[in-house]
This record gives C-alpha cells, sequence and structure tokens, in this order.
C-alpha cells in the first residue's frame, strides 16, 4: 500500500515538472532525461510555485496542510514559492453523515439520541482532520460539535511518514534543500497534526483563550462544554455572527469598520505582549463579527506561546525598528542568544540597515509589521541564526492580521495603532514597575519563610552540640540582620521611587 502511494507521489511530481525543481544533481541527469520522455507533453512554462501548489492539491488534504505550513516558513523559502503555496485552500468533502453518527456512538458508548437533544447530520464547516455539526445539548442550549475524521490519525501518519522520506530525498538530491532544512519542517508540522489530532487539548486552548478576554469588549471565545469533549469531539457554545471578510454586510449593521481594524491590531498585541498565548491561525474563515462590533474566535488547533524572553526580544525589535536604531536590533539578537557570541555586532548592524533602510522610504502607515520581521529573518539567515519556531508562527500570524486590517481600512496605520502598546508594555519591563511587580511576586515566598525561622532555629540546636549551635545561632543572627537590612534597604528604595514619581506628577507653579 505504502508502496503504491509512493509511486503515486513520484508520478504526481513528473506530471508537474517537480523533478525540475529537485533532481537537479549532476549524478540524475539520466533521471530528469527520462522524465522529460515519458512526460513530454506536460507544460513547464508554468511558474515553479505554482506547479508545486497544484501538485500539492492532486496530492490530498494532508499534502495541501503541509504546503501551507510550508507557506509559513518565508525564512527559507524563496518569495515566489511562498507567496503560491499561500494560495492554498483546504476545501475537503464531508464524510458521511452514517459515519459521523457511527464514529459519536462509539466515542460517548451510547445512542446519539441519548447525548444530544438534536443533531444536525449535514457539517458547517470540514478540513482536513476534522469537521463541525451544529447540535442541541440536553435542555435546549445550542452547540457546535467539532469531531475527527475517522481514520484520520492512521492516514497521517502514513502521509507524514512519506513526507520524511521525500524530504530526506529533497535535502540529499537538491542545492537548496539542506539550507531550507525540510526534515525539520515536516517534523514541526507533524507535531502540529499530532496536537490538532486531541481535541482535548485544542478544547483546553479555547478555554485559556477565553479566560484571557473574559470581559472584554473586544474579543468574544465560546465556551467549551468539558462535560461533552473527549479526545475525538469538542463540543463548544455555538457562535453566530458574519464573517469579517463581509465587509458590506458589516457595514450594513453598522459596524464601525475603521474601528474594528483598529481593534484587530489591538487583541494581536495583547495576546502577544500581555498574555504570551496567541490564535496562530487568524484568518478570515476563523473570524466573525457580531453587530456590536466585537470579534469572535473560532478553530483553536494552532496556538502560539511566547516566554517572557520572547516577547522582550519582539518588543525591542518593533520599537527599535520603528526608530531605526538597527544597533539596538543587533544587540537584541546578540543578548537572546541567536547570533553566534563572535559575531560582530558591526557588521550585523549593518546588513540589518541595508535589509530595513528601503522600507522607511514610505510612510509608517504603509510599512508592513509582517514584512519588516520577515526581513529580519532574511538577514538573519546570513549569521546563521536559528529561528525559533514561535516566531515563526507570530510572524504567519502578523501577516494575518496585518492583511485583514488593511482590508478592513486601507488606510489603517498599523504603527499608530500598535506603538502605543508597546511603549507601555516596555515601561512595565523596566524601572520601578517591574520592581513592585517583583515584590508582589515575591512576598507570599517571604511570608511562608519568616515564621518558619522559630523552628529552624530549634532544630538547628537540637541537633549539634551547645557550642556548634552557638556558632550557629550567632550566623542565624547575623544573616537575619542582613535580611532585614536588605528588607528595609529595599524598602526604602520603593519609598524614595514613590516620591520621585509623586515629586514629577506634581503641578508646576
Amino acid at each position: 500500500m505504502r508502496l503504491f502511494r509512493l509511486l503515486f507521489i513520484v508520478s504526481v511530481a513528473f506530471r508537474f515538472g517537480l523533478d525540475e525543481l529537485i533532481l537537479g544533481h549532476r549524478r540524475l541527469r539520466a533521471l530528469r532525461l527520462l522524465a522529460r520522455g515519458l512526460f513530454f507533453w506536460r507544460e513547464l512554462g508554468t511558474p515553479r510555485g505554482q506547479r508545486l501548489r497544484l501538485a500539492l492539491e492532486a496530492l490530498g488534504p494532508i499534502f495541501v496542510k503541509f504546503g501551507q505550513q510550508l507557506s509559513t516558513r518565508r525564512d527559507l523559502l524563496p518569495a515566489d514559492i511562498a507567496d503560491e503555496l499561500a494560495r492554498l485552500q483546504d476545501r475537503v468533502p464531508p464524510f458521511e453523515s452514517a459515519r459521523v453518527r457511527q464514529a459519536l456512538e462509539r466515542i460517548y458508548g451510547r445512542s446519539l439520541d441519548d447525548v444530544f437533544e438534536s443533531f444536525d447530520a449535514d457539517p458547517v464547516a470540514s478540513a482536513s482532520v476534522a469537521q463541525v455539526h451544529f447540535a442541541v445539548l440536553p435542555g435546549g442550549q445550542p452547540a457546535a460539535v467539532k469531531v475527527l475524521r475517522p481514520g484520520i490519525a492512521a492516514v497521517i501518519a502514513h502521509d507524514v511518514g512519506l513526507l520524511y522520506s521525500a524530504a530526506a530525498l529533497v535535502e540529499r538530491l537538491w542545492r537548496e534543500g539542506r539550507r531550507l532544512k525540510i526534515t525539520l519542517v515536516v517534523a514541526e508540522f507533524e507535531r502540529h497534526l499530532r496536537n490538532e489530532l486531541d481535541l482535548l487539548l485544542e478544547a483546553a486552548s479555547a478555554s485559556q483563550l477565553r479566560r484571557n478576554f473574559a470581559g472584554s469588549p473586544l474579543l468574544l471565545v465560546p465556551e467549551v462544554y468539558w462535560d461533552y469533549c473527549r479526545s475525538e469531539v469538542m463540543v463548544m457554545e455555538r457562535m453566530s455572527g458574519t464573517p469579517v471578510s463581509q465587509v458590506a454586510a458589516l457595514r450594513e449593521q453598522g459596524v464601525d469598520i475603521p474601528k474594528l481594524a483598529r481593534n484587530g491590531v489591538e487583541i494581536f498585541f495583547m495576546q502577544v505582549f500581555r498574555d504570551g498565548f496567541f490564535h496562530a491561525d487568524m484568518h478570515p474563515g476563523n473570524i466573525l463579527v457580531d453587530p456590536r462590533g466585537y470579534y469572535i474566535a473560532l478553530d483553536f488547533g494552532i496556538m502560539g506561546t511566547l516566554t517572557d524572553r520572547d516577547k522582550k526580544y519582539l518588543a525591542q525589535n518593533f520599537l527599535a525598528f520603528f526608530r531605526r536604531d538597527y544597533r539596538r536590533v543587533a544587540q537584541a539578537h546578540l543578548d537572546a542568544g541567536w547570533v553566534a557570541a563572535d559575531t560582530r555586532v558591526e557588521e550585523f548592524e549593518t546588513a540589518i540597515r541595508a535589509v530595513c533602510e528601503p522600507v522607511f522610504d514610505r510612510p509608517l502607515r504603509e510599512i508592513s509589521f509582517g514584512r519588516v520581521l520577515l526581513r529580519l529573518f532574511q538577514t538573519s539567515r546570513r549569521f546563521n541564526v536559528e529561528i525559533q519556531p514561535q516566531l515563526v508562527l507570530l510572524q504567519k500570524t502578523l501577516l494575518n492580521i496585518e492583511g485583514l486590517g488593511r482590508e478592513l481600512d486601507p488606510e489603517l496605520d498599523l504603527w499608530k495603532t500598535a506603538k502605543p502598546y508597546l511603549e507601555r508594555w516596555m515601561s512595565e519591563q523596566v524601572g520601578w514597575r517591574a520592581l513592585w511587580r517583583q515584590v508582589e511576586e515575591e512576598a507570599p515566598q517571604w511570608g511562608t519563610l519568616l515564621p518558619q525561622l522559630p523552628r529552624l532555629v530549634h532544630r538547628a540546636l537540637a541537633e549539634q552540640g551547645s557550642a556548634d549551635a552557638g556558632r550557629r545561632l550567632a550566623l542565624l543572627e547575623r544573616q537575619a540582620n542582613a535580611g532585614r537590612w536588605r528588607h528595609g534597604a529595599l524598602l526604602a528604595g520603593l519609598l524614595a521611587l514613590w516620591l520621585v514619581e509623586l515629586w514629577r506628577g506634581w503641578p508646576r507653579g
């Protein structure tokens, strides 16, 4: 079975002329001539990116999904191929209603009529891994039911194995293959697919995002109905709204479109810099808008996370870029450890300036955040910087947000919208605000340790002789005095900072 599938993949590759891309090795010249003879009728005048896209579509949904994933690696791919792969649409026919019922009854261990008050057998959305149906829970609560395709795990394991084989072959035969690190891209793709195969993980992500935006006037996230969730089924609140791409319909509902565009940018930066947890698949198909102008997020299979270090790196780079402080950009890379320690910061700074300075010949509102980040990645490649997977997801999401924002409002100035948020976040990471936050974080630990001191002293006296205990007691006293001095100095410092802030805010005569 696997051999036949492999032969089919090879025939598709030859049919669309992909051999011209990967069989460039001189030892394979005869094979290229054979391919040209067997497929003499094919039209190779079509651009290579388009031929690759058509081949992936012919190979089926898992390969289409891989092409979508590959399109996000603009730090690795040539621009023409990345642009073409970004056009892939994961349109998959739904599976039969009878199989949906069988799968759900197997998962729940009882009749579907006993689980739901009603269940619509016709799906409202269908993708390569799962599809969504509407249902009504007992008690009349409308719900959306996402169910994995039966047998999809085996299909994915089979096709991913073939992708690994193909990636190894490409890296061996194509001179660009090693630089593109296609095997690592396949591994990253496999990891995302594994996450998508466990709908409990997606449900947990939805729940976390909903909690992060509880009470927000910007973003609505459906509630997860945990009693009905399994690893193969996710049941959540049914959300209703207008697709964000239907701008005319939104205007008819009285939605303020420019404000909607600005809110989208703010939501993105809140997820990234406030929470370090962001929806990484924010294309228009996953976004609705309610009549009040609230965004509604759907499909939580791909989420990104950022550490405090990642967030600080990104904020520093964004601010430094738009201040044209290329030395700071170069230094941020060195500080993050993503550039070799022996890299000359002046040389790195010069390379960044050469790439980015042309961008600033245009008005700020025309500058693309995503393109700036992409240019940074491309420049970093020359210095053997290992691009972090979470930042690749971020760049993909940023490009989606930018495209959506400017589709809603062509005059949207992303920098003007984002800069205050970035500067406010940076101010909270340094100075007295950061110090006060650290004090708040450490205070519970102090409260736990201080009451234990008498017990620790008693234990030390009981375990040691009197002479040794005396020395230990003296040491504890010195440590306690030093601790009181440090705490006193800290409180004095905080008081001084508070007085400085009070003086700065005092009205001047």
